[in-house]
């Protein structure tokens, strides 16, 4: 759900033909469209997995697993990486809020169509319910590799 929401909202905010990959790209996109630098915060608090978002349970259960099995070497440098992981993910929701879009000429309007718009919110509400209620799809999970036995 963070890949496609993150991917989705990338896409449209580069506008036809051009590419918007770096992050002075997204200077002021809190204050140019606001809803889309929330989501865009949601999915990247999710990619750095910081908590409630599936992310974080998924980081979670997967180094849980690794200390669990004896892998505790690995987990921690998971754990690591993840950190250094939220620097990355951060700089880009500073320039979203806290740095000024002045100086990169005019951005592309983005077309906020009624397919995106259903593919973000559905994204964004994958994130938080993965996050915020991870039971029931960790029990269907479960039920999923039990049937494969």
């Amino acid at each position: 759900f963070m890949n496609i929401g993150a991917f989705a909202l990338i896409t449209v905010l580069g506008g036809k033909g051009e590419e918007r990959v770096r992050v002075r790209d997204y200077r002021g996109l809190g204050y140019r469209h606001p809803w889309a630098a929330i989501a865009m915060s949601l999915f990247l608090f999710s990619l750095a997995g910081i908590p409630p978002t599936g992310g974080f349970m998924g980081k979670f259960y997967i180094f849980s697993a690794a200390v669990k099995e004896g892998y505790i070497g690995l987990a921690v440098i998971g754990v690591l990486n993840s950190v250094v992981s939220v620097y990355y993910y951060l700089r880009v929701t500073v320039a979203m809020y806290m740095e000024d879009p002045s100086g990169e000429g005019e951005a592309p309007k983005p077309v906020f169509s009624p397919a995106l718009v259903l593919a973000v919110v559905i994204s964004a509400y994958g994130v938080l319910s993965l996050g915020l209620f991870p039971s029931g799809y960790v029990a269907m999970v479960k039920q999923s590799f039990l049937a494969l036995h």
